[in-house]
C-alpha cells in the first residue's frame, strides 16, 4: 500500500515479485555454478555478458542488480553446501569447462625478451 494517495503501490517489490526474482535467480545460479562462475566473478561481468548468460540460462535477463545479487547470494551458499558435502552427486560442476566462456581470465603481459 503507497504511503500517501499520491504514491504508486511498489509492485517491484510485491510477494508476486520477490517470488518471481527467486526463481529467475535459481535458474541462473545453477546455469552458473555449473559453469565454475564464482560469485565475485560473476558480479564482476560487463551488463552485456551478464544478459548473455541469462538468457543462456534460458531466462530473460532481470532488470535489476536486485537480481543479479540473489544470484551471487546463491552461489555463495551452493558453494558452501558443496565444500560440506563432496562426495554428493549435486556437488560436481558438470559444465566446468564452459567457464571461459563467460570468465576471461586476465591476460599475461608479453615478457620483454630483449
Amino acid at each position: 500500500m503507497p504511503d500517501s494517495a499520491d504514491q504508486a503501490p511498489d509492485h517491484a517489490h510485491s510477494d508476486a515479485a520477490t517470488a518471481s526474482r527467486v526463481a529467475k535467480a535459481r535458474r541462473m545460479a545453477a546455469y552458473a555454478w555449473s559453469r565454475d562462475i564464482r560469485s565475485t566473478e560473476l558480479l564482476a561481468l560487463p551488463a552485456a555478458t551478464l544478459r548473455k548468460l541469462a538468457r543462456a540460462a534460458d531466462t530473460n535477463p532481470p532488470s535489476t542488480g536486485e537480481t543479479w545479487q540473489v544470484v551471487a547470494d546463491l552461489l555463495d551458499q551452493k558453494d558452501a553446501w558443496a565444500a560440506r558435502n563432496p562426495d554428493h552427486a549435486a556437488a560436481v560442476r558438470t559444465h566446468a569447462d564452459e567457464k571461459l566462456l563467460w570468465v576471461k581470465p586476465p591476460v599475461a603481459p608479453w615478457a620483454d625478451g630483449s
